[in-house]
């Protein structure tokens, strides 16, 4: 009988999404370097955009709304850099920790994984910092009167000065919903099915105050180049001075936030989300031998292997 393939639009089911994530994963651990690494620049402006979008929107509105509706905003609209991401297509370091589903097949190297990431996240903080340091000459914090400098340098003091083991709790929190978004897409047939998948993940993690290392490329730069470079003009207009920002520095930028951020954005993406979506769905079955040497009637023979 003539059997044609079953042509759906259907979102994907999880058991299928995990064969798609090994095979997006090899894909990605294969791609050449250039055009590894500034597809990976690009995600980091993408999400720097986002981070903008966020401080701009929620620049001044803490003296109007509540705490939780300004998170809410903020994250709503800092969805734009994963939307970027997704639909325009960039390499995002937080994302490509999924890559472990096709390392545990043993789809994927260790060798390849590590040199995507390594790469990846190079990538990603020149896309991020650039941009920052665009934006801190385009003078963009001086708008509202210093509001959005403010809401910027606020922003940046605040994730320097956290405990190193809060940091990494955080990153772990952030980087399994930033995964579940990514894991969501992998379901999607559409643009707009993708763009449904990310908002609730993304506005979630930016509500609750979790740490994103590559939003922080921008979130804690621009708010260095901003109490390092601003005129007194600014100061003067916004009325605050850069010593109420003393945990702003490179130091505890590095120290108090990357290093313990990056480190819980790889536990919870590639352990508590990519490796066990690989346990459930794709881990090796045993295989289950008949105690007789004789296979069960209507059933062939086993291959040898």
């Amino acid at each position: 009988m003539d059997t044609k393939p079953v042509i759906t639009f259907d979102a994907l089911l999880p058991p299928a999404m995990a064969g798609k994530a090994e095979d997006v994963g090899v894909a990605k651990a294969n791609l050449a370097f250039p055009t590894m690494f500034f597809l990976s620049v690009l995600a980091g402006a993408f999400i720097a955009m986002g981070a903008i979008f966020a401080t701009t929107v929620t620049a001044g509105a803490g003296g109007v709304l509540s705490y939780g509706v300004t998170r809410l905003l903020g994250g709503l609209v800092f969805c734009l850099g994963l939307i970027l991401v997704v639909v325009a297509g960039a390499e995002l370091f937080t994302g490509n920790n999924l890559i472990v589903m096709a390392w545990a097949s043993g789809k994927v190297t260790t060798s390849k994984m590590m040199r995507n990431w390594a790469i990846v996240y190079a990538g990603n903080f020149v896309g991020s910092i650039a941009t920052a340091y665009l934006m801190f000459l385009s003078k963009q914090y001086t708008f509202g009167g210093g509001v959005v400098g403010v809401n910027a340098l606020a922003t940046a003091n605040a994730k320097s000065g956290l405990e190193f083991g809060q940091a990494v709790v955080l990153g772990i929190l952030c980087n399994a919903l930033v995964c579940l978004a990514v894991w969501l897409c992998l379901s999607a047939r559409t643009t707009l099915d993708k763009i449904a998948a990310i908002i609730f993940p993304i506005t979630a993690f930016v509500a609750a105050g979790f740490e994103h290392s590559i939003a922080n490329m921008y979130f804690i730069p621009v708010g260095l180049f901003i109490k390092g470079g601003a005129d007194a003009a600014f100061w003067e207009t916004a009325g605050v001075t850069a010593s109420q920002y003393a945990n702003l520095t490179w130091g505890n930028f590095l120290i108090n936030n990357l290093i313990p951020v990056t480190i819980g954005n790889i536990i919870g993406g590639a352990v508590m989300v990519g490796l066990v979506y690989w346990y459930i769905y794709q881990r090796p079955h045993p295989v289950l031998h008949s105690t007789s040497k004789e296979p069960p009637a209507g059933q062939p023979a086993p291959s040898p292997r």
